[in-house]
């Protein structure tokens, strides 16, 4: 992590008095990485409602993003496989810090905090050895202070769950190198897997699909407030397969693989982009930029609900009034109230919940 130590170091200090809260940021309740017309990348804050509250500049490219949970920062990762994640305060607009990945490591998009805020987990890949790691950051000190193994090969999203003690990683099992670009190397011996690894990086519990969907990329989590764990899934087989592309779980189950009709699932075309759960409704919510699909299905039985066409679609967060989606042609839309509000922006990925 480089420049700016002194301050993120004070701004992170116990008993920092006033403190920044997120209101002061514009109130935003989600963060989500942008293109903007004129070809600058942001990492931009939005209210439930669809409005901007704030818009920053990244380096390049990013993919999702991580928000402090006491105070208005935010971390914005590079798309895979970046080697940036920029610290952001999101009331000032400055960059604060920057975490380079170390020597032999790239970045996976993803990361989450510790519970107080004074420690970010970062999923990564330490391509020599072809294996994934798990670094650990102090914002504080701005230092790098270990890594443990992910569980897996290739993880992508990593979750802190309820308990504020447990990180649940999506091993997406898919081998990479820098020097292939995005080129996915172990095709045929792919083992993806969902691991729940202590704050330490004991592993606590790790849960594998079926052989026969050993090709089925775990990549997306969302983690309900009772510990309810969805994951979205990516085919790397044949699309005439129709394989599942949502899992729900607990630590310490079994996952149970949503369903929906052959017709529906071929529409999905092998892709599940992002997940968000919305546990008081009992549903889960999966997006597909290929296919142009949105699908919600219920949590308790895994059965598909409804579907909704929105063309390039990816972002997906839940909100109190129901899911909210977000397109690479600048759109956000509430599914449930039937707005849309158009950006001339062209929407990342993810959706991220502050």
């Amino acid at each position: 992590m480089t420049n700016r130590r002194g301050f993120l170091a004070g701004l992170l200090a116990a008993g920092a008095c006033p403190r920044p809260t997120w209101a002061e940021a514009g109130a935003p309740a989600f963060l989500s990485a942008a293109r903007a017309s004129d070809g600058r990348y942001l990492l931009c804050g939005l209210r439930a409602n669809g409005d901007l509250a704030f818009a920053l500049p990244l380096p390049d490219r990013g993919h999702a993003a991580a928000a402090h949970p006491e105070q208005p920062l935010a971390v914005g990762f590079a798309r895979r496989p970046g080697r940036f994640a920029v610290v952001l305060d999101c009331v000032t607009g400055q960059e604060i810090a920057r975490l380079d990945a170390p020597e032999g490591r790239h970045f996976y998009g993803h990361g989450a905090f510790s519970p107080d805020g004074a420690h970010l987990f970062t999923s990564e890949n330490d391509y020599e050895a072809a294996r994934g790691v798990i670094g650990v950051w102090s914002l504080a000190s701005g230092k790098r202070l270990t890594e443990f193994y992910s569980g897996g090969v290739g993880p992508h999203d990593i979750k802190l769950m309820p308990d504020g003690q447990t990180l649940v990683v999506a091993n997406g099992g898919i081998e990479t190198h820098p020097d292939a670009g995005r080129s996915k190397l172990n095709i045929p011996l792919m083992e993806p897997n969902l691991s729940f690894l202590s704050l330490d990086g004991a592993l606590l519990d790790q849960q594998e699909l079926d052989r026969a969907l050993h090709k089925n990329s775990i990549r997306h989590l969302a983690v309900a407030p009772d510990g309810l764990v969805g994951f979205a899934m990516q085919w790397q087989g044949d699309l005439s397969d129709d394989p599942p592309l949502l899992g729900l779980t607990r630590q310490g189950g079994t996952p149970l693989l949503a369903t929906s009709s052959a017709a529906e699932a071929k529409r999905m075309m092998g892709y599940a982009g992002s997940v968000a759960l919305l546990s008081d409704r009992n549903e889960v919510a999966i997006t597909s930029p290929r296919g142009g699909l949105a699908q919600v299905f219920d949590t308790d039985t895994g059965a598909l609900k409804r579907s909704f066409d929105m063309a390039d679609v990816c972002g997906v967060a839940a909100t109190a009034q129901g899911f909210l989606l977000t397109s690479g042609s600048g759109d956000i839309t509430s599914e449930a109230r039937g707005w849309t509000t158009a950006h001339p922006l062209q929407w990342d990925n993810h959706l991220v919940a502050i």
